[in-house]
């Protein structure tokens, strides 16, 4: 009868364990690594995204050039919120339309100095080539958000909210939202153009330029 191997000291085991977990984290990190440069830098139907903000890049001056222009092929994540109704909408709601997707809230001083420029943006540009969605996420009153837009007078914005401040996580999760205002300008096929982390002076006339360049990419690549 063969005698049997002697055991391996708790040592060797612990050795064993302790390299195989190292080897699974380095599987899963890899893994992960490559996850997130196929979701920031894969999509090639944003291609021309980051070809037009190449384009409208000398725009990006005066008011606005805190702007960071896009440089690799970025899908804005399908955004959910609600509009003023109760009703969910989805950012894909506006494919064939250019956006400038806005995050802000009440407690947030330079978001509600930054809403009446937004204002006067979606008046002089806004139709069916353009609008400016505004999503506040204030998580415990609902109804001051709306008290402060109707005492702004902000009329010709549509109002949309999370109260749960999900889209700000989205954002955050793809590298496009370190701070309140955030600011998203997003072309038809929903990906990025340009992004701003902070206020904008949006009705001035360096915004107005910009965002009219953008909506015209056939006529700026000539």
């Amino acid at each position: 009868m063969a005698e049997r191997p002697p055991p391996r000291p708790a040592r060797l085991r612990r050795l064993s364990l302790l390299i195989a977990s190292v080897l699974i984290g380095v599987v899963l990190g890899y893994a992960g690594i490559r996850a997130l440069a196929n979701r920031t830098a894969g999509d090639p139907t944003c291609r021309p995204a980051v070809a037009l903000a190449r384009q409208i890049a000398p725009l990006a001056q005066g008011e606005v050039a805190a702007l960071a222009m896009a440089t690799t092929p970025l899908r804005v994540p399908d955004l959910a919120f609600e509009d003023v109704d109760g009703k969910t909408k989805k950012l894909s709601e506006w494919r064939g339309r250019t956006v400038l997707v806005n995050l802000w809230a009440t407690w947030c001083v330079p978001c509600r100095r930054e809403m009446p420029a937004l204002d006067q943006l979606q008046t002089r540009l806004g139709g069916p080539d353009f609008e400016v969605v505004a999503v506040n996420i204030d998580t415990r009153d609902p109804d001051k958000p709306k008290d402060f837009v109707k005492q702004a007078n902000l009329a010709h914005l549509g109002y949309f909210s999370d109260a749960g401040a999900r889209v700000f996580q989205e954002l955050k999760g793809v590298g496009r939202a370190l701070g309140m205002p955030t600011s998203v300008l997003v072309d038809p096929q929903g990906c990025e153009i340009a992004t701003i982390a902070g206020p904008a002076e949006w009705a001035s006339d360096d915004a107005i330029k910009l965002i009219s360049a953008a909506l015209k990419p056939v006529a700026a690549s000539h």
